[in-house]
């Protein structure tokens, strides 16, 4: 049979029966529809079989079907839900050849062929076709075919892909004696959704892959809407590009490329230096090196010390502790971070030094201490300190001069606080801060202890001198190791320190050259002290001593700067002038207590 559907899609009921099926026109016969063949003669009855029944009984006598007549049929109700359909056989006499039909429209469910009308009416539903004389009712009905998960219709039922409403073209006209049946859809067994759920539908609805009546069909509002999207996905893209672009180009002219800057670099080497380098002599020595903190009086400062014993003893300037009035003021810091409180052990303004203990601190390291007189011109020196309270600071430099008079302090005014020295000169940077530090020489000796500079604009010696621009030019003195380490003993065995004299009042304003015995004391007493040292080496009022071992002295100052430089008792040859002549006198030093 033809009912829009390829031939493949049925299920022939017997070999005899598929045989008889009609064969599709090929494309140069028709443009696409399937034309309705006239029937064939055959030399007995036909059956048609809708569906596969069980055998049937076997017929009684029939009867001749009655001739079908020329009239409209009668006008059937609405159509309505397909319904089951018996089996049905066909049985009627041989017709007479008729001419081909017309092809048929588009395939489309369900297109009933009738008579030509006057004007196309809508395709009624199906009529009932007669009923042949025999008609077998199958004891039950079964589908043909198990429900099939991609929803293929059952066997007589329009296929997926009917598209439309059936066409409405007036058919061809078939001769009488033709066989026309109309297929009734099969029921399926459970109802079956619509072939096309339309838009709106609810969503629990099945969606029909194959309908095809609004699928495609993209509304205004969706064009509009994916038009709107592709342009805001634009300028996104855009910005983001934008962005990159920059990115690379900021890095393009801050590298100089693409590529990443790798410097060369020299390999981790040996650290370790020679013990006579700076950095040796650093390393060597830092660990003996104390800061030292200072309250009192309303003031505060920072000074250096170094330790000289395992008792923890350390040596330092008397000015750096003179304004503490007891222990709780003065703190020591070491060069590990640890930090503890220190007690005044003695202190001596003469010679601006002083010796500070610190008690229960294990692991102290002492330096070991030189020999200034050994030291020349020249040798390299270190110096270690704490300037403007940097503590752990090294330089270096040289030694730039031997005995070289300064004298420092005199803010009291009364002299008693001025200190005399015969100092080493060096270049190395000392600031304030770096006073009461130790100055190595290469091999990590104190030599001496840093005490003063000479600072721009200024004339006084002394840490800043009462300079207008205190710091470093280059002009720092160190108290000699030698004078200090005299000096030192005696504070931490006596808690004070002797002075070496020679008995005499100077005029401290005589303005020759050479120092001047004066012809009054200071009191009004006698100017050279009876039974004192000079008075003993012969000495008068009015003698101007101008060499001290053969040391040329100019003043006053640096005859006692060369005294203090020796011990009581040692012997000093002096030579003087009185009256114009030139005279040598031997004395031995005395000694006097300090303050």
């Amino acid at each position: 049979m033809n009912n829009g559907k390829p031939n493949w899609w049925s299920r022939p009921s017997t070999t005899p029966e598929a045989a008889r099926i009609p064969t599709p026109p090929s494309a140069d016969e028709a443009d696409g529809d399937f034309p309705l063949p006239a029937p064939q003669p055959s030399p007995g009855p036909q059956r048609t079989d809708l569906t596969e029944t069980a055998p049937a009984p076997e017929p009684q006598a029939t009867e001749p079907a009655p001739e079908p007549q020329a009239t409209e049929p009668a006008p059937e109700p609405p159509a309505a839900a397909p319904v089951p359909a018996p089996a049905v056989e066909l049985t009627k006499p041989a017709a007479e050849p008729v001419p081909p039909a017309e092809p048929m429209p588009a395939p489309a469910p369900a297109v009933e062929l009738t008579k030509p009308a006057a004007e196309p009416t809508p395709v009624p539903a199906p009529a009932p076709v007669p009923v042949a004389e025999h008609v077998s009712v199958p004891p039950a009905q079964q589908p043909l075919h198990a429900p099939d998960e991609y929803r293929t219709p059952p066997y007589g039922e329009p296929g997926p892909w009917a598209p439309a409403p059936p066409v409405q073209r007036p058919p061809a006209a078939v001769p009488p004696q033709a066989h026309h049946h109309q297929p009734h859809p099969q029921a399926p067994l459970q109802p079956q959704p619509q072939a096309h759920p339309r838009a709106g539908t609810a969503p629990w609805e099945q969606y029909d892959p194959w309908g095809v009546a609004e699928a495609g069909v993209p509304s205004v509002a969706a064009k509009k809407s994916r038009k709107g999207l592709a342009v805001a996905g634009a300028l996104v893209f855009a910005l983001i590009t934008g962005v990159i672009g920059g990115g690379i180009g900021a890095y393009v002219e801050r590298n100089g490329g693409l590529t990443t800057v790798d410097l060369p670099q020299a390999e981790a080497g040996d650290t370790g230096r020679a013990p006579d380098s700076v950095a040796g002599i650093a390393a060597s020595a830092l660990p003996g090196v104390v800061t030292l903190h200072v309250r009192g009086n309303g003031s505060s400062g920072t000074g250096t010390g170094f330790v000289l014993d395992t008792k923890g003893h350390i040596l330092t300037n008397n000015h750096v502790v003179d304004g503490a009035a007891s222990s709780e003021d003065i703190s020591v810091t070491f060069s590990s971070g640890e930090t503890a409180r220190a007690k005044l052990i003695g202190k001596d303004t003469g010679y601006d030094l002083a010796v500070v203990q610190v008690i229960g601190v294990s692991g102290l390291k002492p330096l070991p201490l030189g020999n200034s007189d050994n030291v020349r011109v020249g040798d390299p020196v270190v110096a270690i300190g704490a300037p403007f309270d940097l503590s752990n600071t090294v330089t270096s430099g040289i030694i730039s001069a031997k005995e070289r008079p300064i004298t420092a302090g005199g803010e009291k005014g009364d002299g008693s606080d001025i200190s005399y020295v015969d100092a080493l000169q060096t270049d190395a940077p000392i600031n304030p801060g770096n006073s009461g530090g130790p100055l190595l020489d290469s091999k990590a000796a104190v030599i001496g202890i840093n005490s003063a500079i000479r600072a721009a604009g200024g004339s006084g010696e002394g840490e800043g001198g009462g300079a207008s621009q205190p710091g470093s030019i280059g002009l720092g003195f160190a108290i000699p190791i030698n004078q200090g380490k005299r000096v030192a003993e005696e504070l931490i065995n006596t808690g004070k320190a002797t002075h070496p004299v020679i008995g005499v009042s100077l005029d401290m304003q005589y303005q020759g050259d050479g120092a001047r015995v004066g012809e009054k004391g200071k009191d009004g007493s006698a100017s050279v002290t009876p039974g004192g040292p000079a008075a003993k080496a012969g000495l008068r009022p009015g003698d101007v001593i101008t060499r001290v071992d053969g040391q040329r002295v100019h003043n006053g100052e640096e005859l006692i700067v060369k005294i203090r430089a020796h011990r009581p008792g040692d012997k000093l040859e002096l030579t003087l002038t009185r009256n114009g002549k030139e005279l040598t006198k031997t004395l031995t030093l005395g000694s006097s207590q300090g303050t």
